[in-house]
């Protein structure tokens, strides 16, 4: 009996690329190479790259081409966002990365099946379609965003079901970032298992 196999994943829609520093969470004011690929069925209301959504926008890119960029740049920590990195198969890409020397971050709200081999994974639950059980312990990092009160009993919910060496994060939205911070400040003076993560790259007018 014959098994057809899925063709290899050689090419996705990349919506944006750069170096920059890390502006976040455990790698904050590392260098960074991103690569932003388009795609997304989670929909943030607050989302600040809403052009991601729809991957038919942005052009297909090649794995190799991909790659080839990044390693022009001294750096070799890249990390995989979006959209939602993970609608697509990232089998190819990671290996391609690790074959050029990169360290492979991704930013995910784990709402779609895990691909790819990470060598980070930071989760980001979102409210607007749950992430999937099994990525749950196998976050690096959870970032949680803070938009309003209720977040801080969101963000406990998911902290009990990830691993106990996954470092926590609270982040506050940056367009009520006035509000929420002096709570994010309280709850983890507080809570000390919790660390604060400001989005930095936004006060240095950085990608």
């Amino acid at each position: 009996m014959e098994v057809s196999v899925a063709p290899a994943v050689i090419s996705l829609p990349v919506m944006e690329s750069f170096y920059t520093i890390q502006g976040e969470g455990y790698y904050q004011g590392k260098a960074a190479y991103f690569i932003r690929l388009g795609g997304c069925d989670v929909g943030c209301v607050w989302c600040d790259v809403k052009d991601s959504w729809d991957a038919s926008k942005h052009p297909l890119q090649s794995i190799g081409e991909m790659v080839t960029t990044a390693a022009a740049y001294p750096g070799r920590m890249a990390v995989i966002t979006g959209g939602e990195p993970l609608m697509h198969n990232l089998d190819g890409l990671t290996t391609a990365l690790h074959e050029a020397g990169f360290q492979t971050n991704i930013e995910t709200s784990g709402s779609s099946p895990l691909s790819g081999e990470w060598d980070w994974i930071c989760l980001s639950p979102k409210k607007f379609k749950f992430p999937l059980p099994e990525i749950l312990p196998l976050a690096n990092e959870l970032k949680v965003v803070v938009f309003n009160k209720s977040d801080f009993d969101w963000a406990e919910k998911y902290a009990a079901l990830v691993s106990p060496s996954c470092k926590l994060y609270l982040q506050p939205e940056w367009d009520k970032s006035n509000e929420m911070t002096p709570l994010i400040v309280e709850y983890i003076k507080e809570n000390p298992q919790w660390e604060f993560s400001l989005q930095i790259h936004k006060y240095m007018n950085v990608p």
